[in-house]
């Protein structure tokens, strides 16, 4: 229709409503192209705010991580401390109790997350149209977040793997059949390590793993810098506890 009309103007030689007619479909054209661009940047908007929605329950994962982790570790201390006492040959404690503590302070806990998870979420397009600055900011950080020191080769110390080279086998499966990890929660990530362990095997076979362990003294050495590389993750959890608590608490402010 409007097409007709300008080349009837133009064959008339009407150049005021020619030009009347082209400020129309230029103004037409403009209007369309920006509800076009403002139905799409809503329609990105509304997806983001999905996104958001949806990433609280895996903060709350990470958060239950954090509640655990703490104690978990703790207790791999406690179990530790018994470990250097059975090198010492303390009196008050066993062949037994010896050789289950220098398997259970070897016990790690990590949680699988890294930077490029939030970024294949929350790449910088998106990230751009979060209008809540504390938001942005909060998933800015997790994005950028040095994750190496909260991954498993972080702990994974020689240690733990030289240790379970020296216990029997046996021995070993027999802690983790019966003081393994427990899950305490719904959640993968809710684990405890049982602070006591009895196992029903012959005491000849605590004797055998005690002089084993006790043939290499330099694995007190390595269980010390496990306890060092231990005290730096969690120095490093808590920075990426803080920093999620925060993230949590501004998503639900900006969506109350």
């Amino acid at each position: 229709m409007i097409l007709r009309r300008i080349t009837e103007h133009l064959k008339a030689q009407n150049w005021t409503a020619v030009g009347l007619d082209l400020a129309i479909v230029i103004v037409g054209v403009f209007i369309g192209t920006q509800v076009s661009n403002w139905n799409q940047s809503r329609i990105e908007r509304s997806e983001t705010e999905r996104l958001l929605g949806e990433l609280q329950p895996a903060l709350q994962g990470f958060t239950a991580y954090f509640d655990t982790s703490g104690p978990y570790y703790a207790t791999t201390r406690a179990w530790s401390d018994k470990a250097f006492a059975g090198w010492r040959r303390d009196p008050a404690v066993s062949d037994e109790q010896f050789v289950i503590a220098a398997y259970q302070a070897s016990q790690i806990y990590t949680f699988g997350v890294d930077g490029e998870i939030w970024a294949s979420i929350f790449g910088g397009d998106r990230l751009r149209e979060i209008d809540d600055v504390e938001v942005r900011r909060g998933l800015a950080i997790l994005m950028t977040f040095n994750y190496e020191g909260v991954d498993l080769p972080a702990i994974a110390t020689p240690y733990r793997q030289q240790v379970r080279s020296v216990i029997p086998e046996d021995v070993q499966d027999a802690i983790r059949s019966e003081c393994g990890d427990q899950q305490i929660g719904k959640r993968l990530l809710e684990l405890r390590l049982p602070s006591t362990c009895d196992l029903d095997l012959p005491d000849s076979r605590f004797a055998t793993a005690a002089a084993s362990l006790r043939a290499h003294p330099e694995l007190v050495s390595e269980l010390r810098w496990h306890r060092a590389a231990i005290a730096s993750f969690l120095d490093n959890l808590a920075v990426l506890n803080r920093e999620t608590r925060n993230l949590q608490k501004a998503i639900e402010q900006s969506r109350a």
